[in-house]
């Protein structure tokens, strides 16, 4: 018969098998979102086979844009035998949107930096190369544009979000 052991996976094998650092197995163990490992006779970590399933699936959810936090209250939802599935479901509807913000801030930012680029483009070519064209002033320059350029930084669970909003001149 095969003992346990044998069977488990230490925590180098684990990481090796997940494509993460034995530091981040014991960072998901004392988060909640691995369960602590057995400890073999010598003190080491011994992950059962699932274990690798475990880290595999925390990976894709943090790839998905769930957080350790978020995945550490489902798994104890889960364990405490209710179903966090339309929670999650939830979750995963919100971050959606918060890509499709993105996204939309991208492409507004694309626009902007377009259409400066282009203005910078005619400032260059009616200025000699020896001559300061002051581009980045223009920036600051409504009434080059006609609008203002509004950079707009926030910050959302720790991740910056960047855009540049342009803002009509009121009349």
């Amino acid at each position: 018969m095969e003992r346990k052991e044998e069977r488990s996976l230490s925590s180098g094998q684990l990481a090796a098998a997940a494509g993460v650092s034995a530091d981040t197995l014991r960072h998901y163990e004392r988060i909640g979102v691995l369960p602590e490992a057995d400890r073999s006779a010598n003190g080491y970590r011994r992950y059962p086979p699932a274990a690798l399933q475990r880290v595999r699936m925390i990976r894709g959810a943090l790839a998905v844009g769930f957080t350790l936090e978020e995945l550490a209250g489902i798994l104890r939802q889960r364990q405490a035998g209710t179903s966090p599935c339309r929670r999650v479901h939830a979750m995963a509807t919100e971050k959606l949107a918060t890509i499709e913000r993105r996204i939309d801030d991208l492409i507004g930012l694309r626009d902007v930096m377009r259409s400066i680029l282009d203005r910078w483009s005619s400032e260059l070519a009616s200025t000699s190369e020896s001559q300061l064209a002051h581009l980045l002033e223009t920036l600051s320059d409504e009434s080059a544009t006609g609008e203002a350029l509004k950079p707009n930084l926030s910050i959302r669970k720790g991740a910056p979000q960047f855009s540049i909003r342009q803002q009509k001149e009121k009349s």
